[in-house]
């Protein structure tokens, strides 16, 4: 058995072959409706910005696991959220780009996901800032969330359904996973 991984496993595929899959759809709430659909189902999926020569409508895809395309096309069809594309990762030469981008300022972290950025006091895990976006709801989102804990605070997707509130969420789940505790 560990011939036949060794032999067909990542190291033996080739530049650029991928076992992933994009789904793209032309909006963000198709897209956040989608991702919670299919994680709920138990899948494996992760939202992630589109290469370049993949971006239409939405600049969200959803990437997953090419063995379970026949098992989400058919829950998705099922839910009435059949994508607008299914794109094989390694039809392009770009990877998925990653939504996060994380600094770390000594006393305090910045997690940046899409155009959202979230902010931390290391020493007391107190969020300090929240800025970016465009929505209406970005004041509203800072005003619940600055002066609160990590664990005090309630999640961004709890209080909004913009893409700035999904924004906000995927920075402070980042966030989370950066200052555990």
């Amino acid at each position: 058995m560990g011939f036949l991984k060794r032999f067909f496993g990542e190291k033996k595929r080739g530049r650029g072959v991928s076992a992933k899959g994009l789904l793209l759809y032309p909006s963000t709430g198709e897209v956040i409706r989608a991702e919670t659909l299919l994680k709920e189902a138990g899948l494996a999926v992760a939202v992630k910005g589109p290469p370049p020569d993949l971006r239409q409508g939405c600049d969200m895809v959803i990437e997953f696991d090419l063995l379970q395309e026949l098992r989400i096309r058919q829950l998705l069809a099922q839910a009435g959220l059949p994508p607008l594309r299914v794109a094989v990762a390694q039809d392009h030469l770009l990877e998925p780009v990653s939504l996060y981008q994380v600094k770390d300022f000594g006393d305090y972290m910045m997690v940046r996901a899409a155009n959202m950025k979230i902010t931390l006091d290391k020493r007391d895990r107190r969020i300090v800032n929240i800025s970016g976006g465009g929505c209406p709801d970005v004041p509203f989102l800072a005003e619940m969330l600055v002066g609160r804990t990590l664990a005090e605070a309630p999640e961004p997707r709890s209080l909004g359904q913009t893409l700035c509130g999904y924004s906000l969420q995927l920075a402070y789940e980042e966030l989370c996973r950066q200052c555990p505790g």
